[in-house]
């Protein structure tokens, strides 16, 4: 139900509000929801949108190496709901989520409430190998033809790029958890001419980026599909109009931001034999720096956390 969790985290594109998709396949969706911390909202004088966006990118960049170092809990909740909005199925999973050999990893460990069987975890074991090394094949493809792609080979979606696919605007002083952030609106354009499927969801996207204004970092996302989103006239992939999702980040040990909550709410088809409708929760908790000695996977190497 989940994919690779960094993927939420492209800041070098800056609307993670649309990069929701490398986390979720096809069916789970975040719900923007109101923030009941914004104690007030006032304008700023005029600032260059897109200088801020640049900032923010390049900080966050040099964030990825400190976040490397960092081994955190994830509790995914799923709620499938009937046309009539009441729960009819509801699933959970826990991952252990971390960075190996240079790409994010999610490592899953329960289901529901069980932990997994030995059969279990030697196919999460395999797949998670299989992931690492195909991440890094990729890149080193990129990287050969001089191509500049995120940790798990895919190309990145650049604030330069963002700007030709949409508008920022309307920024404005908010205070956030006791912070000051400056919120700032995106709208996708319609007539913008994509590259790849990512470009595509980002034009027909809407929402809102909370930029903490001391660390020039992402607080809070808030984003919805301005149209329902088709890959293969709706065969393969269709996600629902006004399908949203939000992502709340902190600041751990005072030295970087990570997720803490992921919401949202939805629904989608894929392949014709999947079909969802409901809520999804993602709490992010237990952040640790650790280190990596020799076998938390088959050849991979073992993660402990740092004294």
């Amino acid at each position: 139900m989940v994919g690779a969790a960094s993927n939420i985290r492209k800041a070098s594109s800056v609307l993670i509000l649309v990069v929701t998709l490398g986390w979720w396949t096809p069916g789970v969706w975040a719900q923007a929801t109101a923030s009941d911390q914004v104690a007030f909202a006032q304008p700023l004088p005029d600032i260059d949108v897109g200088q801020l966006m640049h900032e923010v990118e390049a900080r966050q960049k040099a964030a990825e190496a400190i976040e490397k170092d960092y081994l955190y809990h994830a509790v995914d909740r799923v709620e499938q709901l009937d046309r009539q909005g009441k729960v009819k199925k509801t699933q959970t999973k826990e991952y252990d989520v971390f960075w190996m050999e240079g790409v994010p990893v999610r490592k899953l460990t329960r289901k529901d409430g069980r932990a997994l069987s030995a059969d279990e975890q030697r196919k999460e074991s395999e797949r998670i190998d299989k992931a690492v090394k195909k991440a890094r094949e990729k890149r080193a493809k990129a990287e050969a033809k001089g191509e500049v792609t995120d940790p798990n080979g895919d190309e990145e979606v650049t604030v330069s790029r963002l700007l030709e696919l949409g508008r920022f605007g309307n920024a404005r002083r908010v205070t956030l958890d006791g912070r000051r952030t400056i919120a700032v609106d995106f709208t996708g354009d319609p007539k913008a001419e994509t590259r790849n499927r990512m470009e595509a969801v980002i034009r027909d996207t809407a929402g809102t980026v909370w930029v903490d204004e001391q660390d020039l970092a992402l607080a809070r996302v808030e984003g919805h599909f301005l149209k329902s989103f088709k890959i293969g006239a709706g065969l393969v992939v269709n996600i629902e109009k006004g399908t949203s999702f939000s992502m709340v980040q902190r600041k751990v040990n005072g030295e970087v931001w990570l997720p803490e909550r992921i919401e949202g709410r939805g629904a989608a088809r894929a392949f014709l034999l999947f079909s969802f409708r409901g809520n999804f929760r993602e709490i992010d908790s237990d952040y640790r720096k650790f280190k990596v000695t020799t076998t938390i996977l088959p050849g991979m190497g073992k993660v402990e956390e740092e004294k």
